[in-house]
């Protein structure tokens, strides 16, 4: 029979289980999600103790539990996973990053959710603002974020700004750590850092996979605004090279401005599909590669049997009536890492300067000829 002492220590340890679990499920359902070993940190616990809490609210139906922690029943937010690049994480708000992005475009809206997922799992605060055009608004609205007390900046200026070598000049003399999100910088830029998709590596995935497909010239197609698009041509023109093709022509499209109805912007490249001088083309970005379908179409052409196409970004080419072969940049894993390389140098400044270029993938199907098969 237990003594008195046992008993008080017994009732003690389980009073002190039941807090830390409530202490849990309480930081499940504000962050939607959590690791074992920032919330351990956090509440001054071993990591092995509160892994054992976790498996008993999961066996209690009160959360999931998944690799590296948990996350609530109803949350979609991914499961917390450790990057090799991250800090643990800080929760409660201990940071604040000022997140700026360009106007419009469906491409930036993955990589704002990739930040925003990794800033809850961390308990980090996302202030976003829109950049404006000029380098004096891009300027006004940073002074802006940091008088309000944000401690990082995450920055996808505007594509256009210009004159770069300004931009660079006055990105080096940032008051706050800063990290460029797909955006490239010279070292006039000083200690950013940058988190970026490799863009020429997704066009030279793009060019060996029609390679390996038979066609021995790929054409390239993007819109001559894109900030991708030298990217783009520059891994198009690399793997041509290595791989012995032929080089194949490059089509400039404009978008903007006083650009030309779509049959007509894509009218040389009809032409060259016509007359059999094309035969496969990489195409930027989905809703102009649906359009080249549909006009080939009503051309009388067919894709992929007059044309083997690939579009690269992959927001809306499944949808296409081909469903179109893609590359798919990892638009919410760039902003994931972007924040995580921030809370990073929050946490510690001394720790050395990164520069990650993530690759994307290719999605195979109807549109190139082929299926049911992927490259990395």
């Amino acid at each position: 029979m237990k003594n008195d002492d046992s008993l008080v220590v017994e009732r003690g340890l389980k009073v002190l289980a039941n807090e830390r679990r409530e202490a849990i499920l309480r930081a499940v359902e504000r962050q939607g999600s959590i690791t074992v070993k920032a919330l351990a940190e956090e509440m001054g616990v071993s990591a092995v103790t509160l892994r054992q809490d976790v498996r008993e609210l999961a066996g209690q139906g009160l959360l999931n539990r998944v690799h590296g922690g948990a996350r609530a029943l109803a949350s979609d937010a991914p499961a917390p996973v450790e990057s090799p690049a991250a800090a643990p994480a800080p929760t409660g708000e201990k940071y604040a990053v000022g997140l700026v992005v360009p106007p419009g475009g469906y491409y930036y809206a993955e990589v704002i959710r990739g930040v925003q997922n990794a800033a809850r799992a961390r308990g980090v605060r996302v202030v976003l603002t829109v950049s404006g055009e000029s380098l004096a608004e891009n300027q006004e609205q940073v002074r802006q974020l940091v008088a309000g007390g944000i401690n990082s900046l995450l920055l996808m200026l505007h594509p256009g700004l210009r004159p770069l070598d300004e931009a660079e000049q006055w990105l080096s003399t940032l008051e706050v750590p800063a990290v460029l999100v797909e955006r490239r910088a010279g070292i006039q830029a000083g200690r950013l850092e940058q988190v970026a998709s490799d863009h020429a590596y997704g066009a030279a995935l793009a060019v060996r996979h029609l390679a390996g497909l038979g066609h021995d010239k790929v054409a390239l197609v993007a819109r001559i605004e894109s900030p991708n698009t030298a990217l783009l041509s520059a891994g198009h023109t690399a793997a041509v090279k290595t791989m012995g093709l032929t080089p194949g022509p490059e089509f400039l499209i404009s978008t903007t401005g006083d650009a030309a109805p779509a049959d007509a912007r894509f009218e040389e490249v009809v032409r060259a599909v016509e007359s059999g001088e094309v035969r496969a083309a990489l195409v930027h970005n989905d809703i102009d590669a649906i359009a080249l379908v549909g006009i080939l179409r009503a051309r009388g052409m067919r894709v992929p049997e007059d044309l083997a196409l690939v579009t690269y970004d992959d927001e809306v080419a499944e949808l296409s009536d081909v469903p179109l072969t893609a590359v798919a940049p990892p638009k919410q894993a760039v902003g994931a890492w972007a924040l995580d390389l921030a809370v990073r140098r929050l946490s510690d400044p001394a720790t050395p300067l990164a520069e990650i270029l993530l690759r994307p993938e290719l999605r195979v199907r109807a549109s190139c000829g082929a299926s049911h098969r992927t490259d990395a």
